[in-house]
């Protein structure tokens, strides 16, 4: 489809634009989490695969770490296998598991990779057990009410956490050219598959990585504050007074969470953004203005673009 003079020009402005940010986090890392209502919707996908291939293209490194969650669900009521959630987390037994493993190291794996690929972009898709990747341990959730002496220890299944990673893995396929889509499925010492939540693994890559951006894909606009608005350029301890007084809580405490990990592990920043905005990886990386929520490990978050 030819342009217009006047749409030529202002492709071109637009363009120029991302030159400093081009320049100024070319071969860098950037892990990004990916989920929620971008995956549903055939316009948001092929935009979110633009948007990771170009970053490829201008010399960024882009990790894609993936949930699927939605997908895991319908599966198992197709299959009348009950779902059980405690504290937000599924509880996942050998047959849940198995579930698992199919949706997200087969199905969604493959389809965001194809998806890339369809973009132009070299996808490569493994999941934590590959090369023994992510190595995982059981995660013990535990609960303590004030008519009890000790806190009761609640057995979730095979729902892991994050014990190592090993980034020689990851190191690999990008020096090979590759875009890494990594499945969060972690083993343990014994074999035994873990189903990991997807913003942690995404954090813990970001760590190791040693990248230079979090981003977590969301689908709200980003931090609010009590009135509605959004909040963004917060440091890490402005988040702490913000999840002191309840302003943060619920659903959005592991992402902040997460994210605070992260920058206070040496990651520059990490951004909450609202993943049901076309191209929101793109303006988060190429603009100031940005589609959520901003957290940096610094006074001077200003600083960053947003």
């Amino acid at each position: 489809m030819s342009l217009s003079r006047t749409e030529a020009k202002t492709t071109a402005e637009v363009i120029a634009r991302t030159l400093p940010y081009i320049q100024r986090f070319s071969g860098k890392t950037v892990v990004v989490k990916y989920g929620g209502n971008a995956m549903g919707d055939d316009k948001l996908q092929l935009s979110f695969a633009r948007d990771i291939v170009l970053m490829k293209a201008v010399g960024i490194n882009p990790v894609v770490v993936h949930g699927g969650g939605p997908q895991i669900g319908e599966l198992l009521e197709r299959l009348s296998i009950e779902s059980k959630f405690i504290d937000g987390m599924r509880v996942t037994d050998s047959k849940t598991m198995d579930v698992v493993e199919m949706v997200l190291g087969a199905t969604v794996n493959k389809e965001i990779v194809n998806m890339i690929s369809a973009a132009g972009g070299r996808a490569f898709g493994v999941t934590g057990k590959d090369g023994q990747l992510i190595k995982a341990k059981k995660l013990v959730v535990s609960h303590k009410t004030p008519d009890m002496s000790a806190p009761e220890i609640i057995d979730i299944g095979q729902v892991g956490e994050v014990a190592s990673i090993d980034t020689s893995v990851i190191n690999m396929l990008v020096d090979g050219g590759y875009i890494p889509v990594i499945a969060p499925i972690g083993v343990g010492e014994d074999g035994s598959s873990y189903n990991i939540n997807a913003d942690l693994v995404a954090g813990k890559m970001a760590e190791v990585l040693g990248a230079e951006k979090l981003i977590l894909l969301t689908n709200v606009a980003g931090l609010k504050d009590k009135s509605g608005e959004i909040l963004t350029g917060l440091t890490t301890n402005r988040v702490n007074d913000l999840i002191a007084d309840e302003t943060i809580y619920g659903g959005m405490l592991p992402k902040i969470r997460c994210a605070l990990d992260a920058v206070k592990a040496g990651v520059n920043s990490a951004h909450i953004i609202d993943g049901r905005v076309e191209h929101a990886v793109m303006l988060e990386i190429f603009t100031d203005e940005g589609v959520g929520t901003l957290i940096t490990n610094c006074d001077n978050s200003e600083e960053e673009s947003a």
